[in-house]
């Protein structure tokens, strides 16, 4: 399927790259050097997200092609012009925001370049491996089958930020021997210092995303002796703060650092709902904990969105997990004492 993928861009003239809403460093990372990638070899390419580019990935080279996609008579005409379509890094038209319908309903040749589980069925071609550690993974892949020197010290910077950034720094399962070896091959072209490239991704607070950070750490709670942690945010925080959403983006994470924590879940309150970030370690399983709420992602990493209030999501969220995690069977009866209390102290909210 490799081979007629790469066929199939060879003969592209007109090509479109869309991902997902509220895009992250994989999504990003994918999508732009792709788009890089097939420029060089003469391609008419357009690359029109729902949401822009975080702010922590507004150094990347090239990330001034990315746009939103505005509905404006340019961007309808662009994918209805478009003989090929490639969605990157997720696999389902609501995922990806005001463009989706328009792509999903396209007359070109649809491609999906995607590590997540359930794809939808209205893709014509996949490159799709639910086991690779990132999209970028697997657009390394692409390339490497059609031109290895294509890839210049640009694409591999926003090849080496979606793998670092979907590995969580290369400490999860997916990382391996081979994925070092294909890193390794991305920083010599890259010719930059890893040290700094994470320092540009990982490192870049403002005052207001330090307040806001310690303000969502307050929230934290552990649930089911200790195995389960939450944090949430509200869109009050975000307004007394003056902070923007993008700069919770990576909190989820902070929750797995605690001793004894093996799932992680970071609520956040929108005008609509709730969004759900699940993460867990090792052997604790959450796609499928996510897929019950509508969700749906990788067994680590996962996520939702549920259109109930924070309060009731919380709840649903603490009472279903003994449905998908290997907590006790006492725990599986009822909430703790401690966890209906926290339930209790966030009505309101």
């Amino acid at each position: 399927m490799v081979a007629d993928i790469i066929q199939v861009l060879k003969n592209a003239q007109r090509v479109v790259i869309s991902t997902h809403t509220r895009p992250d460093g994989d999504a990003i990372g994918s999508q732009l050097a792709l788009g890089t990638f097939l420029k060089a070899q003469g391609k008419e390419v357009w690359m029109l997200n729902s949401d822009p580019v975080p702010y922590n990935l507004e150094w990347l080279p090239g990330v001034g092609d990315v746009q939103v996609y505005d509905h404006s008579l340019e961007h309808v005409e662009a994918i209805a012009s478009a003989d090929t379509v490639v969605v990157v890094d997720t696999n389902a038209a609501h995922r990806l925001g005001t463009p989706g319908n328009q792509l999903q309903g396209s007359s070109a040749r649809k491609i999906l370049v995607d590590h997540h589980t359930d794809p939808e069925g209205w893709f014509d071609m996949s490159h799709r491996r639910e086991s690779a550690s990132s999209t970028g993974e697997l657009v390394y892949e692409l390339m490497a089958g059609w031109n290895l020197a294509g890839i210049t010290s640009d694409i591999a910077k926003a090849l080496y930020v979606a793998i670092v950034t979907d590995t969580g720094s290369f400490r999860f399962s997916n990382v391996t021997p081979v994925l070092h070896r294909m890193t390794a091959d991305l920083l010599e072209r890259a010719d930059a210092n890893p040290a700094w490239m994470h320092s540009m991704v990982y490192d870049r607070k403002s005052p207001e995303g330090m307040k806001l950070m310690a303000a969502v750490l307050a929230t934290q709670e552990l649930h089911f002796d200790g195995t389960v942690g939450t944090m949430y945010v509200t869109n009050q925080m975000l307004e007394d703060i003056g902070a923007s959403i993008e700069e919770t983006d990576g909190f989820v994470n902070l929750l797995l650092s605690i001793e004894g924590v093996q799932v992680a879940l970071m609520l956040t309150e929108t005008s609509k709902g709730t969004k759900i970030s699940f993460r867990s370690k090792g052997d604790w399983e959450v796609h499928k904990w996510a897929q019950s709420m509508g969700g749906g992602g990788h067994r680590n990493a996962a996520g939702a969105f549920n259109h109930e209030a924070l309060r009731a999501t919380v709840n649903r969220v603490i009472e279903t997990a003994p449905k998908f995690l290997a907590v006790s069977a006492e725990e599986s009866e009822a909430l703790s004492s401690e966890d209906a209390a926290y339930l209790e102290m966030l009505g309101g909210k």
